[in-house]
């Protein structure tokens, strides 16, 4: 089974915020394939899809720890599907890139991001593929404004562009491979 996990934090207030371009980017992914997320477990909702399209059947995951206890619900689909670190894909958002690009990444630190970093920390590896969307620095010196405020105007057209190509990106590493994808999409401009 692989794992697909896109964070950001549960509830209202948070929709359309740039910390939740990970659950942006799976939602528009499941939908794309017809699948909603209907299952709850592993504190998060969840869907599993199961197509003679793809190798493996693919679980979808939206934690609903928050962002900084991400790890802990990714940890228990782990545990409980007994699922391997490389079959193991993380979205979410990242200051450090420009606004609106995505890139894909098979392995690292955080770089600061307590989501990714809380992973890492629960399944004991920074060996983990991701795919990040960037959402720029913030204008002013209050990252947790920046990240809590919803795009708007041009941004918010480079956000929603981002997350297509970042579900783009998640239906090319399955049919074509992380590395195949991870080329492409990383030398698109």
């Amino acid at each position: 089974m692989k794992l697909i996990v896109g964070l950001g934090n549960p509830g209202k207030e948070y929709e359309g915020t740039r910390h939740n371009m990970g659950f942006m980017a799976i939602d528009a992914f499941a939908d794309s394939l017809g699948y909603s997320f209907e299952r709850e477990g592993f504190r998060g909702e969840y869907t599993v899809i199961n197509s003679d399209s793809f190798d493996d059947k693919i679980m979808i995951l939206k934690p609903h720890t928050y962002m900084n206890l991400s790890g802990e619900s990714v940890r228990e689909a782990v545990n409980f599907y007994k699922i391997d670190i490389d079959d193991i894909i993380v979205v979410y958002d990242e200051m450090a890139l420009p606004e609106g690009s995505i890139k894909l990444k098979a392995n690292g630190s955080s770089a600061g991001h307590k989501g990714i970093q809380n992973i890492i920390t629960n399944l004991g590896t920074d060996k983990i593929k991701r795919i990040k969307i960037g959402i720029g620095e913030p204008p002013h010196k209050n990252a947790i404004d920046w990240v809590l405020g919803k795009p708007y105007g041009e941004g918010k057209e480079k956000v929603d562009d981002a997350i297509k190509r970042a579900a783009d990106a998640l239906l090319t590493i399955l049919k074509r491979g992380f590395d195949f994808a991870q080329n492409r999409c990383n030398s698109a401009k």
